[in-house]
């Protein structure tokens, strides 16, 4: 019988700082060093996070081997919080090594500028070969000692092939040769880092978000304590201009909260008892008693933080193609150095060949646009899991929408009143709604909303009786009053036509058992939903449906309003059914819905959209993406960072192919010549990572 690892071991995750990661390659040389040591089961290296989460065996290797693998690949895990300030030196010595390359490097360009002018053997003469050399090694040392190490382990890194390039000029005597090369893998080592730190700042500002205190009841008794120590079920008390600590109920106290740390949205929510809150959130006036339901990294915005944290882990295919590609450049262009050894017997040629290899402008190509675009979409309120589905979305020719609380607001809202027997509608909406005073119901509460909007004061029944399934009976000012359904109307009602009647919830409202009025209640479609499908359809995705569990007149009523055809009556098996029937036939379907009942639909698509994500479990684990606040412009926006983000890295890919096609070709032919070489070998990687770094600064073209 065989039986799984975790049945085996008792696996173990843990979270492990790692600093000095600056790029794509260093998540991988960490990776490999992790996954080395014995007892260890996984290793994701997370370069945003600058952390690695390590599943392990607690019984068979400890912290401090997890921390020695991670020194001998060259980087520091660091050491607990507490400990934190000893990791500024090593930043600082980073600093010392990368200002020692670019002031060197400046003085290089001097001698480029006098190999374009025919004195660059003058240039180089006047300084000795052996002060060249020397300032070569100090200047690329960091470089050349993370190869080394890579080497050590039977490992080639993107900088393996610009080291034997640079190795390959010194022997033939061009240590000017070999510094511009190690200036330009400087500049683009600087360049990447400060890319992906641009990429950080999303993770880092949700963390910074996060608190730290909370003011817990005990006893009786206002405590302040770390919010790690707050347990489920106590009351923690928050004041204006706090945050609030924990996700929760609020059990008393009114507030104006400001939640833009979890829907993105930037207009304050009034919050009252009952109402859920979530941690991370600002009270702007009013105080709150809340009774905690979650802590730290179970609540709503913990999990938002994990699931920014984790989504560079999934690669997209276009990156593993990436990762491959690099593994095998490397013997190829060997290969290539070593034919053209022996046809053109010209050590110069040679050496121009090692040198305008660019191994590292493919391995760039995809992670660092797929980092920048996840960054900058987690700043918009999408969260996205991952570069395959940023690959998947740009793909995408099927739009599924699910209705009720993703295409609708979810709540009814009446939309006309109709009086009978010389009643006025304002005294059918006044009584109706005294009757519906004390209901739970979401159409009573539409009727209360609508009365409220028209101005309308109300009295207390005196008496109240809710029957389930059929509405209320009231004694309001000395009449009985009944607001409900037709089962509750024992006299003739007045005929409703079908116009009438189409999508619209029937409540009728009698007094003294004559029925005096109804009133039309129905959801409301969202106010943006018809722009942002057009935004949609703008970008070629022309299938777009409706999927809904409700009756045919309401899906068409509102699917009517945007153009777009429906399926209803639909059961989520049904639902899921239509996802395959395109799959099938080779589509790629995208499914927006609300993330509770449409869960196993948006597992099913290809990349399904869970819309106004906040506190939903089922939304979080079942979506791909997840929009934090309800607004459907973001579903175009999601679209539109997509195709952009697979038009980089299109562009990155295709440039440095062309590239290096015709920099291997010309040093090949001996028509370039060594330094020129090396100057040319890093332009790629700086317009890759310019180019890259555009997603940065926005979400759609």
């Amino acid at each position: 019988m065989s039986r799984t690892l975790n049945a085996i071991y008792d696996l173990k995750t843990i979270e492990l700082p790692v600093a000095g990661m600056d790029c794509a390659e260093c998540t991988r040389h960490v990776e490999h060093a992790l996954a080395g040591v014995p007892g260890v089961a996984s290793v994701q290296v997370l370069l945003a996070s600058e952390k690695a989460i390590v599943q392990l065996d607690p019984a068979a290797v400890s912290l401090d081997q997890l921390r020695a693998a991670v020194a001998a690949a060259g980087y520091q895990a660091a050491p607990p919080p507490t400990a934190t300030p000893a990791l500024q030196p090593v930043h600082y010595t980073r600093k010392v090594w990368t200002v020692l390359a670019l002031v060197f490097g400046a003085v290089l360009f001097v001698v480029v500028v006098g190999e374009w002018l025919g004195l660059s053997e003058t240039i180089t003469a006047r300084i000795p070969f052996l002060v060249g050399a020397a300032l070569v090694v100090i200047s690329g040392w960091p470089i050349f000692a993370n190869v080394i190490r890579a080497a050590r382990k039977r490992q080639v890194i993107s900088h393996t092939l610009m080291t034997i390039g640079v190795l390959a000029a010194l022997a033939v005597g061009q240590w000017a040769t070999a510094a511009v090369v190690v200036f330009f893998m400087r500049v683009g080592d600087y360049v990447e880092g400060f890319t992906a730190e641009g990429a950080r700042k999303a993770v880092r500002t949700l963390t910074a978000l996060a608190p730290q205190q909370a003011r817990v009841v005990r006893n009786g008794v206002e405590t302040e304590i770390p919010v790690t120590d707050v347990a489920p079920g106590e009351i923690v008390v928050v004041r204006p201009g706090e945050q609030i600590p924990v996700d929760g109920v609020v059990v008393d106290g009114r507030a104006t909260v400001d939640q833009a740390a979890i829907t993105g949205e930037s207009l304050p929510v009034e919050t009252g008892p009952g109402a859920h809150v979530f941690a991370a959130t600002l009270i702007r006036l009013g105080s709150l008693r809340v009774q905690t339901t979650r802590t730290g990294v179970d609540t709503t915005f913990g999990r938002v933080i994990a699931l920014v944290e984790a989504a560079e882990a999934n690669r997209a295919e276009v990156q593993r193609f990436a990762d491959k590609f690099s593994a095998y450049f490397l013997p190829v262009v060997l290969t290539l150095a070593a034919l053209t050894l022996l046809i053109r017997r010209d050590p110069l040629a040679v050496t121009a060949v090692l040198v305008v290899a660019c191994s590292c402008a493919i391995a760039l190509a995809t992670p660092i646009a797929v980092l920048a675009a996840i960054g900058r979409a987690a700043r918009e309120g999408l969260l996205i899991k991952g570069g395959k589905y940023i690959e998947t979305l740009a793909r995408a020719d099927v739009l599924l929408i699910d209705k009720t609380g993703t295409l609708t607001l979810g709540r009814p809202r009446i939309e006309e009143i109709m009086a009978f027997g010389g009643v006025a509608t304002t005294e059918v909406l006044r009584l109706a709604a005294a009757a519906e005073r004390y209901s739970e119901h979401p159409l009573a509460a539409a009727v209360r909303a609508h009365a409220a909007a028209s101005g309308l004061t109300l009295v207390a029944p005196t008496h109240f009786e809710a029957l389930p399934g059929q509405g209320v009976i009231a004694e309001v000012e000395g009449q009985r009053i009944t607001v409900g359904s037709q089962r509750l109307v024992t006299t003739p009602a007045p005929p409703l036509n079908a116009e009438q009647m189409a999508g619209r919830s029937v409540i009728w409202v009698t007094r003294d058992n004559a029925v005096i009025g109804a009133l039309l209640a129905a959801d409301s479609l969202r106010p943006e939903a018809a722009a942002a499908l057009a935004q949609v359809r703008a970008l070629g995705i022309d299938t777009i449906e409706v999927l809904t569990g409700d009756n045919a007149a309401t899906a068409a009523r509102f699917a009517g309003q945007l153009g777009i055809p429906y399926r209803a009556g639909l059961l989520p098996e049904d639902k899921i059914a239509v996802v395959q029937a395109y799959q099938q036939q080779g589509k790629v379907v995208v499914m927006v819905g609300d993330g509770v009942n449409d869960a196993p639909a948006l597992a099913q698509a290809d990349v399904g959209v869970a819309m106004g994500a906040a506190g939903s479990d089922i939304a979080l684990e079942a979506a791909h993406v997840t929009l934090m606040r309800d607004d459907w412009l973001l579903v175009p926006m999601l679209l539109q960072l997509a195709r952009r983000t697979m038009g980089v890295v299109k562009m990155n890919l295709w440039f440095t192919a062309i590239y290096n096609l015709a920099g291997l070709s010309l040093a090949a032919l001996g028509l370039l010549p060594p330094i020129l070489a090396a100057a040319a070998q890093s332009i790629p990687d700086l317009l890759i990572l310019g180019n890259s770094a555009r997603l940065l600064g926005r979400a759609r073209d």
